[in-house]
C-alpha cells in the first residue's frame, strides 16, 4: 500500500496506483475534473502513466462555473 494525501485527507491506495485509478476511485466520470500532484498540474493524457507515490498530495479538482 502507499500512503498518500487525497484532497487533504491521508489514503491509502494500492501499490502502483495512477492518477487514472484515483480519479475513478473518486468520480464516475472525468470530465470537467483536473488532478494537481505536489502542486502541478498533471496533463489529462497523463493520468494513466502518472503513479502514485509514497506521500504525494493530490488534489482533484472539478471546474464550477461562476464569475
Amino acid at each position: 500500500m502507499t500512503q498518500a494525501r487525497l484532497n487533504g485527507e491521508r489514503r491509502e491506495l494500492p501499490e502502483g496506483s495512477t492518477v487514472a485509478d484515483v480519479v475513478q476511485m473518486l468520480s464516475r466520470s472525468p470530465s470537467g475534473l483536473a488532478v494537481a500532484v505536489n502542486g502541478e498540474v498533471v496533463a489529462r493524457s497523463a493520468w494513466s502513466a502518472r503513479v502514485v507515490e509514497e506521500a504525494d498530495e493530490i488534489e482533484v479538482l472539478t471546474a464550477a462555473q461562476g464569475g
